[in-house]
């Protein structure tokens, strides 16, 4: 049994999200792509989601709209990114609990499938599959394995949804090398 629960995000929650982001990153980059995201046109609000414990924020996941370029036009498919959890948290079913949740939200909201980049280990146990032989592609860091280029297929997917992913202009704070 968990001992959090899974939410939307809140306004006040926004400073206690940036800092459970840098801290499981590492980084201020992936707490920046939160902020641009969540300022932009494809931020869907009721799909960023936090985990939390008597008001302590543990973990926290997104999923907004990019585009799917296929022969004809661009667009939008559900991207799950980032997924953040504390560092004294994680190995302890949080990020497992977020994506969940989120996936189980966009599933319900019609999304016929949610992309993402990660690990093809943590990522398949929960649903995920490398999106290449399902005919989506996605550029990767160079040091990244192909299939980190991963797809989930919800209730209304569609074997004929094809194409390329692009990534709006929020993600370019985390650009890849």
């Amino acid at each position: 049994m968990r001992d959090f629960t899974v939410r939307p995000e809140r306004p006040a929650d926004r400073a206690a999200i940036a800092a459970v982001v840098e801290a499981a990153f590492g980084s201020p980059a992936e707490a920046r792509l939160v902020a641009a995201i969540r300022a932009s046109d494809n931020f869907i609000d009721d799909l960023s989601l936090v985990a939390e414990r008597d008001e302590e924020i543990l973990g926290h996941v997104m999923i907004s709209h990019v585009g799917l370029r296929t022969a004809e036009r661009t667009v939008p498919v559900a991207s799950l990114s980032p997924l953040a959890v504390a560092p004294t948290r994680q190995r302890e079913g949080v990020g497992s609990a977020l994506v969940h949740e989120v996936t189980t939200a966009a599933d319900a909201r019609g999304e016929p499938l949610v992309v993402l980049e990660g690990s093809p280990d943590y990522y398949g146990r929960l649903g995920f599959e490398h999106s290449v032989p399902l005919g989506i592609t996605i550029d990767l860091p160079s040091w990244a394995p192909s299939e980190a280029a991963q797809l989930m297929r919800l209730g209304n997917y569609d074997p004929a949804i094809r194409g390329h992913i692009v990534y709006p202009p929020a993600f370019d704070s985390v650009a890849h090398d």
